[in-house]
């Protein structure tokens, strides 16, 4: 769909090249390049001519002068459109550019003052009224107001454009009628601009959590003026690229790198300190590994970007950072097709499942096996129960649903990913794993089957799978955020599964004032969907991870959204 030659726009760069040397600390690990990534890293020939003279034209015959600060970023991003993207890489290279009304702390990741300076609360939970910062300006110049918004936030809720994270503003009033097409009406739902500088909005019921939703990528605030210009190509099409947050686009080309430049006109300017900042599309491990020792690239944040039989190697090292994140490691189930269809078939896979075995055998960084579905480190979490490894049970389970000893059950796929080396690797090792745990415990057969990132993420929306690898990140610290995956209607369920009253369990926590009440109703939820409902069956909870020098940068702190925004880091001297 998109062309390279469309994406490399941008300002002649002015910087003075800089020589970046592998310190004598990390010159010791040493890791081969296999041939695949050495081809990755020299230019494709066939290509040559197009991309040369889209250099000559856009570069001026120049090299490329280094940036301030180079984070490898795993899979090229499908779209730096906060309507579309759901990927931590494509979530990493949206936060710089579009900002919220808030906007996560680097030290906290919780929400603090954006482009609202602040916010007046009602006593009853119900109202919020933001307070924009006099002389917001686009970086292309023109004024951004309360208009921006309201805009913003009624894109998300437009049936037309099926946004993914729709729920995350269901809190407000109406908000989800109207993405149902209940509701025609928007004036109706809960935000509104009283003025230029002023967002009312208005709750259906309280959330605790409604300022750190107002800091998530997909509630950012986007230039009206361009997108109604350039309708769905506006990304690719307005040049420059209206940003509202610390840094603008400077370019993007496939398979190289997305350049992002400081934003001048960002109301903290002051306080974003790298000028320039490179996101390189990096995926195989040995590579990604390579570039950072020998000082090609400051940072690795993804641990399927560090190849998985070295961990042990680089735990003990100075530059290597480990630490506790709101992260689940997962399967689905299909629920709506043969043999996952019948709970009694998913009670039995569950239960065959030996999580620790995993833990042990393949994440080796101290990963906690998962027998519930939210992260144990959760703010305002109340466990709900789990299913244990019990073989025994499966087997009878199984024999239950028609099938002992695994007879007649028909052989199912493994929907993979092979979207980054680390990943894939990890995935494939469980799978494998996986694979000869249940022919083992239930005399069944199951078969891997691998997909690139694009087409995994098409076939498992489309629920064209049996079993699927699949892994959530919290978007905000609070169960609910992996809780309301699972209702009916959400755009991240991906199994099939629907049940009315685990609906109802999570819409009276959200209305829920009393803290112990409402983790008692969300404990029940949870327990509803791994013990009793089963679509999904937890394996880990996953541990933050990256590779730095803190004798060289700053502004990099470990937190539980394993959220790091760029402009806070600096280069020490």
């Amino acid at each position: 769909m998109w062309h390279p030659a469309s994406l490399l726009t941008g300002h002649g760069a002015r910087r003075s090249p800089q020589v970046r040397r592998s310190p004598p600390a990390l010159a010791g690990l040493r890791i081969p390049l296999p041939r695949q990534d050495r081809r990755s890293l020299t230019p494709h020939w066939a290509r040559a001519a197009l991309a040369f003279l889209c250099g000559l034209a856009l570069l001026g015959c120049r090299p490329l002068p280094p940036a301030d600060l180079t984070v490898l970023n795993g899979s090229e991003p499908s779209s730096l459109d906060p309507l579309l993207v759901t990927g931590v890489e494509e979530l990493r290279a949206v936060l710089p550019l579009f900002e919220g009304l808030t906007r996560p702390d680097p030290v906290t990741s919780l929400a603090q003052p954006g482009l609202a300076q602040s916010w007046d609360r009602s006593p009853d939970g119900l109202r919020y009224t933001f307070h924009l910062r006099p002389g917001l300006v686009w970086s292309t110049g023109q004024r951004l107001t309360a208009d921006d918004v309201v805009y913003s936030w009624r894109r998300v809720l437009e049936p037309t454009n099926a946004c993914q994270y729709a729920n995350l503003l269901f809190p407000v009033r109406h908000a989800e009628d109207f993405h149902l097409g209940r509701l025609t009406d928007f004036s109706q739902v809960g935000v509104r601009a009283p003025d230029p500088a002023t967002v009312e909005v208005r709750l259906a019921h309280p959330c605790a959590y409604f300022l750190d939703l107002c800091a998530f990528q997909t509630l950012a605030i986007v230039p009206r003026h361009a997108i109604e210009r350039h309708g769905d190509r506006w990304i690719m099409a307005a040049r420059p690229l209206p940003s509202s947050g610390p840094y603008q686009l400077d370019f993007w080309r496939l398979n190289d790198r997305i350049r992002l430049r400081r934003n001048p006109a960002y109301w903290d300017a002051l306080n974003t300190f790298s000028e320039v900042v490179d996101l390189l599309p990096v995926t195989a491990p040995n590579t990604a590994l390579n570039l950072y020792l020998k000082g090609q690239a400051d940072v690795i944040w993804d641990k399927p970007l560090v190849p998985t039989e070295l961990m042990p190697a680089l735990r003990d090292r100075p530059d290597f950072h480990s630490f506790p994140v709101l992260g689940t490691f997962f399967l689905r189930l299909n629920v709506t097709r043969p043999p996952f269809d019948d709970v009694r078939v998913r009670r039995a896979f569950a239960l065959a499942t030996d999580k620790p075995f995993l833990t042990r055998r393949i994440t080796a960084m101290g990963e906690e096996p998962a027998t519930h579905f939210v992260p144990t480190v959760t703010a305002n979490y109340r466990r709900g129960d789990g299913q244990p490894y019990d073989p025994d049970a499966a087997r009878a389970a199984l024999a239950g649903a028609g099938f002992p000893d695994g007879r007649g059950f028909p052989e199912v796929d493994f929907l993979i990913d092979s979207a980054a080396g680390g990943a894939a690797r990890v995935t494939e090792r469980a799978g494998i794993e996986l694979q000869a745990m249940w022919q083992r415990e239930l005399g069944v057969r199951v078969t891997l089957r691998r997909m690139e990132k694009k087409a995994f993420l098409v076939a498992q929306r489309a629920l064209d799978y049996a079993i699927s690898r699949s892994s959530w990140i919290g978007d905000y610290n609070d169960p609910n955020t992996f809780l309301d995956l699972f209702m009916t209607g959400s755009g991240n369920n991906r199994t099939g599964w629907s049940h009315e009253r685990y609906d109802q369990l999570l819409r009276a926590a959200a209305a829920e004032s009393d803290p112990d009440r409402r983790a008692t109703l969300m404990a029940e939820a949870e327990t509803l969907l791994v013990r009793d409902g089963i679509p999904v069956i937890p394996l880990w909870f996953e541990v933050g991870f990256s590779l730095y020098r803190p004798d060289r940068l700053a502004g990099i702190h470990p937190n539980a959204l394993d959220v790091h925004p760029l402009n806070a880091i600096r280069r020490l001297p």
